[in-house]
């Protein structure tokens, strides 16, 4: 794990509580606090990144422990403890609403992936402000300096009635932006309402952006509303603007200058109290020196521009993206997958000219392809393949702790087994191993390099004969 944890456990069984405790302290490097059901409702103003939900004797005990912990301000994930079979006899509520559900007995690749996305959950909620709908989130993941920098803009800007234009390339999460700006600005109550100025043929497009009278043109048999009738109070997201005809962009702009506006056919004024959030892909000012794009309207939209940057643009964030998509498909139950550290690295030297709508499509095929499977590169589509020398490629910068997390999660089971606690072991001295020769043998800097106490890294030299090595020192 890349960073020690805070987690409580709920669990009546004190056998069972004592295996759990002594894996979970070792996945997460840190103290774990034990409660059972009767006591946990005492514990729950105590800071946790993650309750852990065992055996609560009864499914109306764990039901009541799991809604209690619903109603905190900030409630940390919940992750269910269950035995095969278990799961039939648990609330629906409860399953479907966990973070996450770990099989007994405990796997450790599985202990340390709800973990980690126990901590993305918690990181993406520090980021965001807190009581947010992470869910709005999921393209704008990454700690990149371009996203950190989208997520200011769009903090910035949300509660203002300012008009957006949302630039950048195609699948980069443009209509993400745009639900987050609505999301968290004083209209959140109200309707956001998006349409696509290129996907509507132009004659068609006054009557979806107005709408029209009864009678207006030939087959309108009855009224209907435009979508400023349907945004009233909201937010009407015009995606494409680019592509909107002339004679369009004409029409729009006297609505952003008086805010008025009547329907195709009609003679009566319509107030339109909307805000405008606008998105492109194409390079508008462009597109004004070709006579294709009014001045006048570019400078009436282009009030607060956000720009999403390419994926290509922001490759350490790859791995963090990867995750979050696999939780959200996880969580709508439509499987999952893992890749292997290789694999990984292959994916961070894509170009991915489709962004992250191409990196969703390809999680989704390798998950039906490789349902709960390991993904190595040999197993990846063809373009998605590294070409020529490896070591020709860039080097890549993405966070430690995401390697270091696909290392522990990603190892291939062999066809005859393993023993899991030497294999545990032997992973462990190694990464030791490399921490003390990057530390060229300072044991503080060592411990430091692996996220754990100098005592606790001394204890483990103790634990696999290393203490003697004549290159440590500060033992």
């Amino acid at each position: 794990m890349p960073n020690v944890m805070t987690l409580l456990l709920v669990e009546d069984s004190k056998q069972q509580s004592q295996k759990l405790t002594a894996i979970l302290e070792f996945v997460a490097q840190g103290a774990v606090s034990v409660t059972d059901s009767e006591n946990v409702l005492g514990r729950l103003g105590e800071k946790f990144e993650a309750i852990l939900l065992g055996n609560c004797d009864t499914s109306e005990n764990l039901t009541r422990i799991y809604n209690a912990i619903q109603e905190l301000d900030e409630a940390p994930p919940v992750l269910l403890l269950i035995s095969n079979g278990d799961e039939k006899s648990l609330i629906k509520d409860v399953v479907q609403g966990a973070f996450a559900m770990l099989n007994l007995p405990m796997r450790y690749a599985e202990v340390s992936d709800a973990l980690h996305r126990a901590q993305v959950f918690n990181l993406g909620r520090q980021q965001s402000g807190g009581g947010v709908n992470l869910d709005l989130f999921r393209s704008l993941v990454g700690n990149s300096r371009s996203i950190i920098e989208v997520r200011k803009l769009i903090e910035k800007v949300a509660e203002s009635d300012a008009t957006v234009l949302i630039l950048g390339e195609s699948g980069t999460g443009k209509e993400v932006v745009a639900r987050n700006l609505h999301y968290h600005s004083v209209r959140r109550d109200k309707p956001f309402v998006p349409i696509n100025c290129g996907a509507i043929p132009g004659e068609l497009l006054e009557s979806e952006l107005f709408g029209h009278e009864k009678g207006a043109f030939t087959g309108a048999v009855t009224a209907r509303r435009g979508r400023f009738e349907m945004a009233e109070g909201g937010t009407l997201f015009l995606d494409e603007i680019g592509d909107m005809p002339m004679a369009m962009q004409v029409k729009l702009l006297r609505v952003l200058q008086e805010r008025t506006y009547e329907r195709l056919g009609g003679n009566k004024e319509i107030t339109a109290n909307v805000r405008i959030v606008a998105a492109t892909h194409q390079n508008l000012e462009e597109l004004i020196s070709e006579g294709k794009f009014r001045e006048d309207l570019y400078y009436r939209l282009n009030v607060f521009p956000i720009e999403m940057p390419p994926l290509r643009d922001r490759m350490e964030d790859v791995p963090l993206l990867v995750n979050e998509l696999i939780a959200r498909m996880e969580h709508e139950k439509r499987g999952s997958v893992r890749f292997t550290p290789a694999c990984m690295i292959a994916l961070c030297q894509y170009r991915w000219p489709g962004n992250v709508r191409e990196l969703s499509n390809l999680l989704e095929r390798m998950v039906i392809m490789y349902p709960y499977g390991v993904v190595d590169v040999a197993d990846l589509p063809t373009k998605f393949k590294p070409s020529g020398n490896s070591s020709d490629l860039p080097a890549m910068n993405f966070d430690q702790h995401l390697a270091s997390n696909a290392d522990l999660q990603t190892s291939r089971l062999p066809r005859d087994g393993l023993d899991l606690k030497e294999h545990i072991s032997t992973v462990e001295c190694s990464l030791i191993k490399q921490a003390l020769e990057e530390a060229d043998g300072v044991v503080a800097h060592a411990a430091k390099r692996l996220k754990m106490r100098r005592t606790t890294l001394v204890e483990k030299l103790r634990k696999y004969g290393l203490q003697r090595s004549e290159t440590m020192t500060g033992i």
